[in-house]
């Protein structure tokens, strides 16, 4: 079975590196090192086509429809945003490199095919991964505000951020490089709890930078009950409010969800 896993990075490897480096140029290095590079350049794709596009079309295609014209960050906001994550991405990428080589060690109760185990435990297991990685986040996120020496030193790089006009999909990864792996480790602890498809695990990794560009746009989406940019907003303006993932239960349970709709009306 770890022998499945290391044929499928391998293919991941072939794909991404193949097609962007020249031929051979990646080849020699060993092959932690090769799935390390192929999620820098991977997630580095990722971050800037779902930001420069999102920010494109609220900012441009859509201005002043979904946001006030003063609420936009500057050009200078943005690409302060964007060196702070790059400067983050090559750490960043280390977690799932570490993940991808316990999981094809077979440390972790990962499987390679979701025939391995059928459709209905499929949905079922990843139902689990999620709430396990809903919680961990949440109270992750959480204990890097409570915790001062952890806010001070790392969380607080990324709260400069504290208004809609400093706001953008940029900021989404702007974070000191070790709280940005602090708060994606659930996805990691949860494969050494619950039966995982691996591929899936691999695109939720990467589905994170997709969120949480959009979380950090300040639309409110009002989807209930996904916890969207509105709420995140709020958590960025407060501090200590609506520091779920992608919903809003564990804010609910914990008594820390502040409602975007309730606090405008408030505001009237």
């Amino acid at each position: 079975m770890a022998g499945a896993f290391e044929e499928e990075t391998n293919l991941y490897n072939r794909i991404v590196l193949g097609s962007l480096l020249p031929e051979g140029a990646w080849e020699p290095l060993p092959h932690w090192l090769q799935g390390w590079l192929r999620n820098y350049i991977g997630g580095t794709l990722v971050y800037f086509i779902s930001s420069f596009l999102w920010c494109f079309y609220i900012y441009y295609l859509k201005r002043n429809r979904y946001i006030p014209k003063d609420a936009i960050p500057t050009n200078k906001a943005m690409l302060l945003q964007i060196a702070v994550a790059m400067k983050a991405m090559p750490f960043y990428v280390v977690l799932p490199a570490i993940s991808e080589y316990m999981v094809e060690q077979g440390w972790t109760k990962c499987f390679a095919s979701i025939d391995d185990v059928g459709w209905p435990t499929y949905f079922r297991n990843l139902a689990l991964y999620l709430t396990i990685v809903e919680f961990g986040i949440y109270w992750m996120h959480r204990e890097l505000h409570d915790i001062k020496p952890l806010y001070k030193y790392l969380h607080a790089t990324h709260h400069i951020y504290n208004k809609q006009n400093t706001l953008s999909p940029f900021a989404g990864l702007a974070f000191h490089p070790l709280d940005g792996i602090m708060q994606a480790l659930p996805h990691v602890m949860a494969l050494f709890l619950v039966r995982m498809h691996f591929r899936t695990h691999i695109a939720l990794l990467f589905i994170e930078g997709i969120w949480t560009a959009n979380i950090h746009d300040c639309i409110h989406g009002k989807l209930w009950p996904v916890m969207g940019a509105g709420y995140h907003t709020i958590h960025h303006t407060t501090y200590r409010h609506n520091y779920g993932h992608y919903t809003i239960w564990m804010d609910w349970m914990f008594g820390t969800l502040r409602d975007p709709e309730e606090d405008e009306a408030k505001k009237m």
